[in-house]
């Protein structure tokens, strides 16, 4: 998984953005995975004012727990706010 933080400056919530390829498996598979990701970044909340976050969900996505998804979605934001 691929994660960007960009601060924008502005004064309005957080945005977050998902890229869930064909690479990751079929509709109903990268559907899964994006469901997942929206869940993840909802407890990741609340964050600093004007960022927009993007995910990118490697193919390895379609196999992972969602345990190892909150952690490394945790784990890159924390990196990305500082």
């Amino acid at each position: 998984m691929i994660v960007s933080v960009f601060d924008t400056g502005e004064q309005r919530p957080v945005r977050f953005g998902f890229i869930v390829s064909k690479q990751v498996g079929n509709a109903v598979t990268r559907n899964t995975i994006r469901r997942r990701l929206k869940d993840v970044c909802a407890r990741q909340l609340p964050l600093p004012d004007g960022l927009d976050v993007v995910i990118r969900a490697l193919p390895s996505a379609a196999d992972a727990r969602f345990a190892d998804l909150l952690s490394d979605v945790d784990h890159a934001l924390a990196r990305g706010v500082r």
